[in-house]
């Protein structure tokens, strides 16, 4: 039985492109006057996920939270004092700027780049969405990147990150925003997570996850790779190679790259939930924040991202405030990646039209 959505039936047609996958093409009936009449439902969530091999990213309409009080929480002090020491050196790194080389400052945008890319490109767009299909190669340098990133290993994130979609804003969401910004944001890393988010997280399929070598490999090895490319390497190479002092080396380039990495991509789970417009969906809380997008990569078009999850680009305007769009484009001119999936036009426009909260018209 096909999944309805409000008064739409959702159907997916492939293109015979090699490397990119056209979702959801409208067909459209004449009338008498000549205008075209979009024919009714655009997008079959499961003919779209069977692409993908899972479809654990739709929301879930059928959840319903538990009745009764909720449970009383219960706090992770290692995690509260790290991430305190985390922020008070991110702090001092920033009074070390002026006395950094250049060379050191542009390390630490490279680094800083590298591994969010590792987040965006790597366990949110190829990995938790299956939104396009990455080679040996590339899923190694992802997985480098990821470890860069030390936002969690890969599989854990994935996890997550499909728990977040198909239970968005509800107890099983790990970092619900209905929670207030600060939860939403750090809060959630730092108290044990609601009992339902553990439930729901245990039920989902990550056989997919399973099977990547790559990624699992990573799972196994995940302390060390973390040691050496999140805080060993981005120190001690402008150390090494222009002599940079070893305190300017570790607390720019490593912790306070670090910071920035998490709080960029925090800034999507919170600010982009509560600060924006939403053009695609008005009846859910992801909003489109260009701002989040600039530091996020392009993970800040949330609205429409959370209306199409599946969309490998997760913005319909292409490199606009996205360098992970970019980025995988360049990937699959480079032979490196694949099959991205993309809604077309004429579904978007269907879906604002529907849903959305009229601020397109506008620009």
């Amino acid at each position: 039985e096909p999944l309805h959505t409000g008064n739409f039936y959702y159907k997916t047609e492939f293109s015979s492109s090699a490397s990119t996958t056209a979702v959801g093409t409208v067909t459209s009936r004449g009338t008498r006057n000549g205008n075209a009449v979009v024919e009714k439902d655009l997008l079959n969530h499961e003919d779209l996920a069977g692409d993908r091999g899972m479809i654990d990213d739709i929301f879930d309409e059928t959840y319903r939270e538990k009745e009764g009080p909720k449970p009383p929480l219960r706090y992770v002090w290692r995690n509260i004092i790290l991430m305190s020491l985390l922020h008070l050196g991110a702090l001092f790194a920033l009074t070390l700027i002026p006395s950094a080389k250049i060379q050191t400052l542009a390390w630490a945008v490279l680094c800083f780049l590298v591994s969010a890319l590792g987040i965006t490109a790597g366990s949110h767009r190829l990995w938790s969405h299956r939104s396009y299909k990455a080679t040996l190669p590339l899923r190694i340098f992802l997985t480098i990147a990821n470890s860069m990133a030390f936002q969690n290993d890969i599989y854990e994130w994935v996890r997550d990150h499909r728990v977040h979609h198909k239970f968005s804003e509800t107890d099983a969401d790990p970092h619900n925003a209905m929670r207030g910004f600060f939860f939403s944001h750090i809060g959630w890393l730092l108290v044990r997570k609601h009992p339902d988010v553990i439930e729901k997280g245990q039920k989902l399929d990550l056989s997919d996850i399973k099977a990547d070598k790559v990624v699992m490999f990573q799972r196994r090895y995940y302390k060390p790779s973390v040691v050496l490319l999140c805080f060993t390497l981005p120190a001690v190479v402008p150390w090494y190679f222009w002599d940079e002092s070893i305190v300017i080396s570790f607390f720019i380039p490593a912790i306070l790259r670090y910071t920035l990495g998490l709080n960029a991509t925090w800034l999507v789970n919170s600010a982009a939930h509560m600060f924006g417009n939403r053009p695609y969906d008005q009846n859910i809380n992801p909003r489109e924040n260009p701002l989040v997008s600039l530091g996020a990569l392009g993970e800040g078009f949330h609205n429409y991202h959370h209306t199409f999850p599946y969309d490998y680009s997760t913005s319909e305007f292409g490199w606009r405030f996205n360098l992970t769009t970019a980025f995988i484009d360049l990937m699959c001119l480079l032979g490196l990646a694949s099959d991205r999936k993309k809604v077309s036009k004429e579904v978007i426009l269907a879906r604002k039209m529907r849903t959305g909260d009229g601020s397109h018209k506008s620009g």
